[in-house]
């Protein structure tokens, strides 16, 4: 099925925030394990180390706040399939991390709101 020019809009505009969230990640000394992780659950935008904790960050980027904030689209079911996914992980890896959930947002000027814990 051929996706509508509105929906590759979204996607890279998603993968533009999802980038400049990564090198501001780097540059907060995270180190990037993983971008994009896909499971049974759903995916995780992007899964970084910070210290002593792994950091599940749902990334949302908008171009405008017509709709509210970015961080208000992250709800209950998207945080209950980020806490499935942190499972996975832990499964995936022999490890029981030490998760943190985050959201970021990513503005169409390259501005970037971050918070720990989130969720």
């Amino acid at each position: 099925m051929p996706h509508s020019s509105q929906d590759v809009h979204k996607k890279v505009l998603g993968r533009k925030g999802e980038k400049l969230v990564a090198q501001y990640l780097k540059k907060q000394g995270c180190k990037l394990l993983l971008k994009n992780y896909k499971t049974p659950f759903g995916e995780a935008d992007i899964i970084v180390k910070d210290g002593d904790e792994i950091a599940f960050v749902e990334v949302k980027t908008r171009t405008n706040a017509n709709y509210g904030a970015p961080r208000e689209a992250v709800g209950y079911d998207k945080q209950r399939r980020y806490y499935k996914i942190a499972e996975y992980y832990g499964l995936q890896t022999g490890e029981e991390p030490n998760a943190r959930f985050d959201v970021a947002e990513v503005y169409a000027d390259g501005k970037v709101e971050y918070y720990k814990n989130a969720f």
